[in-house]
């Protein structure tokens, strides 16, 4: 009996489970993909940021069912309102549900500046999945349902998580339909830069000669003209009568022209290296073509490098259409993105009175270090044979 005890320790410190299969087999049966995942969740911080994406994400495409109110809807008796307190607890001491009290709106009479003051003594609680203005989720089906907000109208009395702008628009719903552009241009600009970066870099690296000089030679120019200067002179290009869809596109397109050369050098120094590898010549001898053997065999060995290049890519360009936005060339109103709400902190007297309209500028910053930690670990699990 205590021979078999000793062998139970001696098994359960080797490592092996009840199924017999120890941790390191594991490791040598597994897949290429779960080694990248077991070696990406060891990365806390990218888990954390990943999870954080998601749901920039998710409120990106439901940015109508998120928001409480109509980004576009003007209350004038809430102008410059700050965010509203949510309390849990009554000025009696008692808990409730979370709620806010009724604001009411007083003018100093030196300063004119309007003063917001709770009334402790009507409660108005918040509500989830609550009645408010209609809407069409993605320009299709009509609804009125929110995810939060109070069962009175707003005219009433509003919630306000981020405040309210100059001309009493709700900064928080503002943010939310922001993120559905500012985020998606980063993913649709960087989808374009992938598409032409490869097709270019890849001609350029396996087929060399001529070929390969001509494109390399684009790229230094492309490369040595500044960026932001050129966005500028590309943007300000742009017709000023152009609607939303078609300035966005146009912006996209700018911003993928720019940053498609640095993912082409670096798929054509993959190229040069592997076309002379074992398993391209083997490819050849059995009579694949040239586009499978791109395709199915040189391009699938570093698609995780290209994964963790393109996640480190997507800041980049969110970055450059806010700050396109910002100055003016990029996007436009009535279009809304992080980038036109920080136009808002231009005014002087709505940075003063009104800090929380920089709140927009708080979520490009937690997007761009989002994005930053889960390409540092996809890069780091790229390699998972690595130590």
């Amino acid at each position: 009996m205590a021979n078999m005890e000793r062998n139970d320790m001696d098994i359960l410190e080797k490592g092996q489970d009840i199924g017999g299969i120890t941790e390191e087999e594991k490791i040598y049966v597994a897949s290429y993909w779960q080694l990248i995942w077991w070696r990406f969740r060891k990365h806390k911080m990218a888990v954390i940021s990943a999870v954080i994406l998601g749901l920039f994400y998710l409120v990106a495409i439901f940015c109508e069912f998120v928001a409480p109110y109509d980004p576009e809807q003007y209350l004038v008796e809430y102008k410059l309102a700050p965010p509203s307190r949510i309390h849990i607890i009554d000025a009696e001491g008692r808990f409730h549900r979370p709620f806010v009290y009724k604001i009411k709106q007083e003018r100093d009479p030196e300063t004119l500046r309007n003063i917001y003051t709770e009334d402790v003594e009507t409660r108005y609680p918040i509500q989830f999945f609550v009645r408010g203005p209609e809407y069409k989720l993605w320009g299709l089906s009509t609804m009125n349902i929110h995810l939060f907000g109070l069962s009175v109208p707003v005219e009433e009395q509003g919630v306000f998580l981020m405040g309210a702008d100059r001309l009493g628009r709700d900064v928080f719903s503002r943010t939310c339909y922001g993120a559905r552009l500012s985020l998606s241009i980063g993913l649709v600009g960087v989808l374009l830069s992938l598409t032409i970066g490869v097709v270019l870099g890849g001609i350029s690296g396996y087929y060399g000669g001529a070929l390969d000089n001509i494109i390399q030679r684009v790229i230094e120019f492309i490369r040595t003209i500044p960026s932001i200067p050129l966005w500028m002179a590309l943007s300000a290009a742009l017709p000023a009568d152009w609607p939303i869809v078609r300035v966005y596109f146009a912006i996209t397109v700018i911003l993928s022209l720019v940053g498609w050369t640095f993912m082409a050098r670096v798929v054509r120094g993959r190229f040069l290296a592997m076309r002379e590898e074992d398993f391209v010549l083997a490819a050849r001898l059995v009579g694949s073509g040239e586009m499978r053997i791109i395709l199915r065999h040189m391009l699938p060995s570093f698609l995780s490098y290209i994964i963790a290049s393109l996640t480190l890519a997507i800041p980049n360009m969110i970055l450059a259409e806010t700050g396109l936005s910002y100055i003016g060339l990029g996007l436009r109103a009535p279009a809304i993105s992080w980038g036109v709400l920080l136009r808002e902190a231009q005014n002087v007297r709505s940075l003063v009175l009104a800090p929380w309209v920089l709140i927009p500028a708080v979520a490009v910053i937690i997007a761009v270090l989002a994005f930053n930690f889960v390409g540092d670990g996809l890069r780091d699990a790229a390699d998972p044979y690595s130590r």
